[in-house]
């Protein structure tokens, strides 16, 4: 998916309708992680951050998603090093607390650092073909700040051996170690159905889901306190009536295609 911005943009962001597409367009360099790049990603989130945006889909233009970091960049000294709190850990940071549900619409290969963006993101959209590899132990380093949102997904086991080998491996695969959420052949109309369900569910509701889904708790009394003040909630209010006026809620009158 390709979006025009302007003249020497690495990265687009339009808002319609609720939904916030942020494309990464720098196919010169296999959409690298260059510090343009990446300043442009977090202006891109600071738009996504606002009230109005309730599902944020991150793509690119072809052929790849994203080849990890800017070698050339790295190589020539332009790139200062960084530490913890850098401009890419702060885009996987916000990718993943921001209140909007935020899906990664991935339609080409994924290396490296890109596969800790795409493993930011809450669902993970992946045509079949695509494939993915850690190749940052093949060029001298590790996969360091990408292992945050990678091992949050997945169990260690799993990714032993893509990890210490920087071997390529498939999205199947990825979906077995639960990587990526979903597998498809069509991965925009796979994306447009599960923004049709974020928009469905009412805003506070969805974006409580997924706090819990992203530090779940096992105290109970905490959960009890929880379920008790969402149930009080204009949000529930307004579910529940609709339910019992076998009407849709005020929240989906905004969703695209008639939900």
């Amino acid at each position: 998916m390709a979006t025009v911005g302007r003249v020497g943009e690495l990265v687009h962001c339009i808002v319609e309708g609720g939904v916030a597409t942020i494309t990464l367009d720098s196919p010169g360099n296999r959409n690298a992680l260059s510090r343009q790049l990446v300043t442009e990603l977090n202006a891109a989130l600071d738009r996504a951050e606002q009230p109005d945006v309730r599902a944020l889909v991150l793509t690119h233009t072809a052929p790849v998603f994203c080849s990890g970091a800017d070698l050339k960049e790295r190589a020539s000294g332009t790139h200062a090093a960084q530490a913890a709190g850098n401009p890419m850990a702060d885009a996987m940071a916000r990718l993943g607390s921001m209140n909007a549900v935020t899906i990664a619409a991935v339609d080409g290969p994924v290396r490296a650092g890109g596969v800790g963006l795409m493993a930011a993101c809450d669902l993970i959209v992946v045509r079949s073909t695509v494939t993915f590899a850690f190749t940052e132990v093949r060029i001298g380093v590790a996969p360091a700040i990408i292992s945050v949102p990678i091992l949050a997904r997945c169990g260690w086991s799993k990714l032993a051996a893509p990890f210490l080998t920087g071997e390529a491996f498939d999205a199947p695969t990825a979906k077995d170690m639960g990587l990526i959420t979903h597998v498809t052949d069509d991965v925009m109309a796979t994306v447009a159905t599960l923004v049709r369900g974020i928009l469905a569910g009412a805003p506070e509701a969805v974006a409580a889901s997924k706090r819990l889904l992203r530090n779940p708790s096992s105290d109970y009394a905490e959960m009890a306190i929880l379920s008790e003040s969402l149930f009080r909630s204009r949000e529930a209010a307004e579910g529940m009536r609709a339910f019992a006026e076998k009407r849709a809620p005020s929240w989906a009158a905004t969703a695209p295609g008639g939900v």
